[in-house]
C-alpha cells in the first residue's frame, strides 16, 4: 500500500464524513463542520496529488457488487497535476463557503452534495479505466446539478438554469459513453493502457476524437455546447460557482488532454485544426459576451468561455505542430495550455468569490447600479483587481505568463531552421496570432470595465452606499488565492518546469527555470524575467515620480477652477459611466455578430412635439447561439411532445391496441 493508495482512500473517507456531518440540525454547526471536512478534504487531494506528480506509484481499487472488474484509481503525473487544480479549489471554496453560506446554500442537501461534487472532481483525474471515470464524472455532475438545484425555491431562473445544466450535462455524458465504447470495442478492453493501444490513424480513433472532444467540450464550455455557463454560473451559490469555472471546467480540459495526450497520441493534423477552430471560436466569441455584459457573474462565466478557449486553442496548436514535427513549438504550446489551466483557476476562483462578497454585501450583482465598492469593501477590491490583472493577461499576473508562452510557441512554430513546415501551419498559425491579441485587447477591456464601474467611482444604489466588508475567513480566502495569482505570476519559473515534468514525451527538455526564478525557452532563446522587469520598472517609476515632484515643488500652481470629469467638483452617480455605455462602441463594432435589440422610448411633455420629460433608452443582447441553434431544437422537440399527448391519451382502448400491434411486430420479426 503506497502514499498514493492512503491519499486516495484519505479523500473517499473524509468525503463520507462531510456528507455524515450534513445531517447535523444546526445551520451554523452544520456549515463549520462539513465546511471544514471538505477543505481537509481537498488538502487530502492536495498531497495526492503532488504525490502522483512526482512519480508516486501504486492506486487504489474498489471492488463493487455487480460481477464486474473493480473500479481502479491509479493516478499518472497529468492526473495529479489536475488533481492539485482541483484540490487546492476545492480547499479554499470549503473555506468560504463555511462561514458565508446561509439559507437554501446551507442546507443539509447543500452539504451533502458538496463532498459528492468535490470527490467527483478530485477522482476523475485519478480514473485508469473507462469505467471509474464514468462513474465519478456523473458523480461530479450530480453533485453539482444538486448544488444548482438549492436555490430554486428563491428564484424561477434557478429551475430554468438547473434544466440547461442537466441537460448539457446528459448530452455530455452521452457523447463521452459513445467515445469509450468506439474505443473499447476497437482495443478490446476497457482499462486506458488497453485503450492507448488503438492506432491513431485508424477509423475507430477518429470517431472516438471527435465523439469525446464534443463530449468532454460540453463540459468546458466551448462554443456552441457553453450554454449552460451564463445560466448556471450566476445561480449557482457563489463558492460553487467558483468550484464549477475555476475546477469543474478543467475536467473537461484534462478530457480532451487524455485523449490526445494519453490515449491516441500523434493524430493527424486535422485533429489540431479542429481543436483550433474550437478553441478560437470560443475565445473570441466569450469575450465578446464578457466585454458587453452588466451582470458581474454573466460577465464572469463568458470570460470562462474565453480562458478555455485559449487553453483547448494551445491543445490544437501543439496537436498540430507535432503532425509537423514541430516538437519543441509543439511541447512549448502543451506547456502553454496548463500553465494557462493553472492560472485560470487561480484567478477565477478569487473573482467568483470575490463577486460572492459582493452580491452578499449589497444584494447587486448588476454593474449598472454598483461603483464606489473600493472604499466600503477593501479587501474584496484589492483581490479582485488582481485577479482582473490575471485575467486580462497584464504582467505580473500568472495569465501573462502563460500567454506569453502561448505566443512564443505559436510565432516559433511556422518555421525550423529558417524553413517554412507547411502551407497549413504557415497560414494557421498567424491566424491564431491574432485570434489571442483579439482576445486580450478585449479581456483588459472587459476587466478594466468590471473593475472600474464595479469598484471605483461614486456608489450608485444606497444598498451598495451601506456596503459592508466579507468575513473574515473569506477575506483570507480572498488574500490567498490573490497571493497565488501575483507569486506565479512573478516567479513562473518552478511551475513551468513542474508542468513540463508531467507531460509524457519530455517537454521539460523546451523549458527550465532563469533568472530571478523566471522562464527560459531553450529552444527559441527567449527568456522571461517578470522580477527583473518589475525591478527595473520600479526604478524607472521612482525616478518619474521624484523628477515630477521635484517640478511641482519647485513650481507649485493652484487652479480654481472645476474640471469636467476629472476633479474640482465630484458628479452625481447618475452622470457616471455605466456598464452598458463603456461597452457600447463594441457592440457597435461587433454589430452584426452581437445583433443587439434596441429601444427609445420618449415621453413628451403634455400635447407638445418638441418638449420632452423623459427618454428612456434599453439595449439587450441574446446569446446568438442560443437564439440560433438551441431554439429551434428545442421548438421543433416541443411539437413532437405535443404529438405525443395523442399518442398517449389515456384511453385503456388504445393502450390494449398498441400491446396488440408490439406482440404481431414481434411474432413477425421472430418468425422470420
Amino acid at each position: 500500500m503506497t502514499p498514493v493508495y492512503w491519499g486516495l482512500l484519505a479523500e473517499i473517507v473524509l468525503a463520507g464524513a462531510a456528507a455524515a456531518f450534513a445531517f447535523l440540525p444546526g445551520e451554523r454547526a452544520r456549515s463549520r463542520l462539513a465546511g471544514g471536512t471538505c477543505a481537509a478534504l481537498g488538502a487530502a487531494g492536495v498531497v495526492t496529488g503532488v504525490l502522483a506528480m512526482t512519480g508516486g506509484a501504486g492506486g487504489l481499487e474498489i471492488a463493487v457488487a455487480v460481477p464486474v472488474e473493480p473500479l481502479r484509481f491509479a493516478p499518472d503525473p497529468l492526473g495529479g497535476l489536475f488533481i492539485v487544480l482541483a484540490s487546492s479549489v476545492g480547499l479554499l471554496i470549503s473555506l468560504a463557503g463555511a462561514v458565508s453560506v446561509h439559507g437554501a446554500a446551507a442546507s443539509r442537501t447543500a452539504w451533502l452534495a458538496l463532498p459528492l461534487f468535490l470527490v467527483g472532481m478530485q477522482l476523475v483525474p485519478a480514473a485508469a479505466d473507462a469505467p471509474s471515470f464514468l462513474l465519478v464524472w456523473e458523480a461530479m455532475a450530480l453533485g453539482s446539478t444538486i448544488l444548482l438545484l438549492a436555490g430554486h425555491t428563491a428564484s424561477r431562473r434557478v429551475s430554468s438554469a438547473t434544466v440547461w445544466y442537466a441537460v448539457m450535462s446528459q448530452l455530455s455524458f452521452l457523447l463521452i459513453v459513445a467515445g469509450f465504447a468506439v474505443l473499447s470495442a476497437a482495443a478490446g478492453g476497457t482499462s486506458f493502457a488497453a485503450l492507448s493501444s488503438v492506432s491513431p490513424t485508424s477509423a475507430p480513433a477518429a470517431v472516438a476524437v471527435v465523439l469525446l472532444v464534443l463530449g468532454f467540450g460540453s463540459k468546458a464550455g466551448l462554443v456552441p455546447l457553453h450554454v449552460w455557463l451564463p445560466r448556471a454560473h450566476p445561480e449557482a451559490p457563489s463558492h460553487v460557482s467558483a468550484a464549477m469555472s475555476a475546477a469543474m471546467v478543467k475536467m473537461g480540459v484534462y478530457g480532451i488532454l487524455v485523449v490526445v495526450v494519453r490515449l491516441v497520441p500523434g493524430g493527424p493534423d486535422w485533429w489540431g485544426i479542429l481543436l483550433l477552430v474550437l478553441g478560437g471560436v470560443s475565445a473570441v466569441y466569450g469575450i465578446l459576451q464578457a466585454s458587453i455584459a452588466s451582470d458581474l457573474k454573466v460577465l464572469l462565466a463568458y470570460s470562462t468561455t474565453e480562458n478555455v478557449g485559449l487553453i483547448v486553442l494551445a491543445i490544437g496548436a501543439s496537436v498540430l505542430l507535432s503532425a509537423h514535427g514541430v516538437d519543441a513549438a509543439a511541447g512549448c504550446a502543451l506547456v502553454a495550455a496548463l500553465l494557462l489551466a493553472v492560472s485560470h483557476a487561480v484567478f477565477k476562483v478569487t473573482l467568483f468569490l470575490a463577486a460572492g462578497s459582493v452580491l452578499h454585501a449589497t444584494g447587486e450583482r448588476n454593474l449598472d447600479r454598483l461603483g464606489g465598492l473600493g472604499r466600503r469593501m477593501p479587501w474584496t477590491a484589492a483581490a479582485f483587481g488582481i485577479a482582473a490583472l490575471g485575467a486580462a493577461a497584464l504582467p505580473i499576473s500568472s495569465g501573462f505568463v502563460a500567454e506569453w508562452m502561448l505566443l512564443q510557441s505559436l510565432v516559433h512554430g511556422t518555421r525550423v531552421d529558417g524553413v517554412p513546415v507547411s502551407v497549413t501551419v504557415s497560414i494557421a498559425m498567424p491566424l491564431v496570432v491574432a485570434v489571442v491579441a483579439l482576445t486580450a485587447g478585449l479581456g483588459v477591456l472587459t476587466f478594466v470595465k468590471a473593475y472600474g464601474i464595479g469598484f471605483l467611482a461614486r456608489p450608485r444604489s444606497a444598498a451598495v452606499a451601506e456596503a459592508h466588508e466579507s468575513p473574515v475567513l473569506v477575506r483570507v480566502v480572498l488574500v490567498i488565492a490573490a497571493a497565488g495569482v501575483v507569486l506565479l505570476g512573478l516567479v513562473p519559473g518552478p511551475l513551468a518546469t513542474a508542468v513540463a515534468s508531467v507531460l509524457p514525451g519530455g517537454p521539460e527538455a523546451v523549458v527550465a527555470t532563469a533568472g530571478l526564478l523566471g522562464v527560459d525557452l531553450v529552444a527559441f532563446d527567449a527568456i522571461l524575467d517578470p522580477v527583473a522587469l518589475v525591478l527595473l520598472a520600479g526604478v524607472l517609476a521612482t525616478l518619474v515620480v521624484a523628477a515630477t515632484v521635484q517640478a511641482a515643488w519647485r513650481h507649485p500652481q493652484r487652479i480654481d477652477a472645476s474640471v469636467w470629469g476629472g476633479g474640482g467638483l465630484r458628479a452625481q452617480p447618475r452622470m457616471q459611466y455605466t456598464a452598458t455605455s463603456f461597452a457600447e462602441p463594441v457592440v457597435r463594432v461587433f454589430d452584426d455578430v452581437l445583433q443587439p435589440a434596441r429601444d427609445v422610448e420618449v415621453t413628451h411633455a403634455g400635447e407638445s412635439r418638441y418638449l420632452v420629460n423623459r427618454v428612456t433608452f434599453s439595449q439587450s443582447v441574446t446569446d446568438l447561439v442560443e437564439r440560433g441553434l438551441y431554439r429551434p431544437v428545442l421548438r421543433v422537440v416541443d411539437r413532437f411532445g405535443v404529438l405525443a399527448r395523442r399518442i398517449q391519451n389515456g384511453s385503456i382502448h388504445l393502450y390494449l391496441t398498441y400491446s396488440f400491434i408490439a406482440i404481431i411486430v414481434v411474432l413477425v420479426v421472430a418468425t422470420l
